[in-house]
């Protein structure tokens, strides 16, 4: 066999890679199964974007290879919705990078940045790309667990000096994937500062932009000055727009530090499917309509959650943004074993917070993802496995 490479073998298991083959065999074995796992909601994409899809499946012209460029209404929509929605002007050919969704590219601009001996610091628990990206590059990471104790912040101020001289690249994800937690704007500022002064790269992933509930409205990064000097900003039409399997994201930075993502990306892909891209104009111009109405689906599912995992024992916050609980379990009960024994006995499907690093042990994540009632039962049951652990230890 093939001797593998150091770096591959640095790699964690992938959180998910297991579950959809366990989903399947349980399925296949009869058991009704409540996936609240993925971040991927049973909710349609606006009609619209089905519709320019269908359409340019029609069109010779969006048959041939995107490159880069992609399908220029696409950067133009991006440019005119970054105007509209958040106040800042870019350009669409020189600061806005089309993704074959944000994953890639967050994982890619590390390739421009990072190398041996270099530095990026990494929340935990976190998205995987963040991992990937730092260990693809040879860099190493330095893992910042998020906890309560500093409200799921990556605190700067107690990075060891010696590791700060090193960083080349922080990653930021607020609206947080899987905490739910948001960032103040006094911290943002902060973290923009130190970036500026210490040459860092500021990875923004801004994936829950649009999943704000109770008047919250997450900000860009560029509302906060000087942040275009250090930072790349990540969005995605997965989430907003319900069209996670259309993989059809975009970053945006200045032309300098775009014009690296675009360049890594000109290796590694030939661009996104155009046509896919036409869709995406349709998507994004239907923002103003479709946005309220289907964040107001999840409010429902949020309150929904809240009050059945409570009802069932769980402490579970009220999260003002992502489509996420993040419930802590009680004091030494493994977040694997609670998940497992939740899947296998019960058949709800719930991510481990160990599974997004050792940062999120003691935790699990529930996406509000189905309807009140199903989560609803899906809290039964997990109440179901909790008062069973609970009483085996007391026992």
């Amino acid at each position: 066999m093939p001797k593998l490479s150091s770096r591959f073998a640095a790699f964690p298991a992938y959180p998910l890679a297991h579950i959809p083959a366990r989903k399947k065999a349980l399925l296949a074995a009869g058991v009704d199964v409540i996936d609240l796992g993925a971040g991927d909601a049973d909710l349609p994409p606006p009609p619209a974007a089905v519709k320019a899809l269908q359409d340019a499946a029609e069109v010779p012209s969006m048959q041939r290879y995107g490159f880069g460029l992609g399908y220029v209404p696409f950067r133009e929509a991006v440019a005119a919705w970054m105007q509209r929605r958040f106040g800042q002007r870019v350009d669409p050919f020189t600061q806005v990078v089309p993704l074959l969704g944000s994953k890639e590219g967050l994982a890619h601009v590390a390739f421009g940045y990072l190398g041996s001996g270099d530095v990026a610091i990494v929340p935990d628990p976190a998205y995987q790309a963040y991992l990937g990206g730092t260990l693809f590059s040879d860099a190493t990471p330095y893992v910042y667990a998020l906890r309560p104790r500093t409200n799921f912040l990556i605190d700067l101020d107690e990075i060891p000096a010696d590791v700060m001289a090193r960083t080349r690249v922080l990653y930021l994800n607020y609206p947080n994937n899987p905490t739910a937690a948001i960032a103040p704007r006094d911290y943002l500022e902060r973290v923009v500062q130190t970036c500026r002064e210490r040459d860092i790269l500021l990875v923004y992933d801004n994936a829950y932009s649009e999943m704000g509930f109770d008047g919250y409205v997450p900000p860009s990064i560029f509302e906060i000055d000087g942040a275009e000097d250090v930072a790349i900003e990540f969005h995605s039409l997965s989430k907003t727009y319900n069209m996670t399997g259309w993989r059809c994201g975009w970053a945006i930075a200045n032309p300098s530090i775009a014009g690296v993502l675009t360049k890594v990306k000109s290796f590694t892909d030939t661009g996104q499917y155009m046509g896919i891209q036409a869709a995406g104009v349709a998507a994004i111009e239907s923002w103003a309509d479709f946005v309220p109405t289907n964040l107001a689906v999840f409010a429902a599912r949020r309150d929904a959650s809240v009050s059945a995992f409570r009802a069932q024992g769980f402490d579970c916050e009220v999260p003002c943004a992502t489509m996420y609980l993040w419930i802590p379990l009680p004091e030494g009960m493994a977040s694997a074993a609670f998940a497992d024994r939740l899947r296998e006995e019960q058949g709800v499907i719930v991510m481990p917070g160990s599974g997004f690093g050792a940062g999120g042990e003691g935790f699990f994540r529930v996406s509000f993802i189905q309807s009140p009632e199903r989560i609803a039962e899906a809290a039964r049951r997990a109440g179901v496995v909790l008062k069973a652990m609970q009483q085996e230890r007391e026992g």
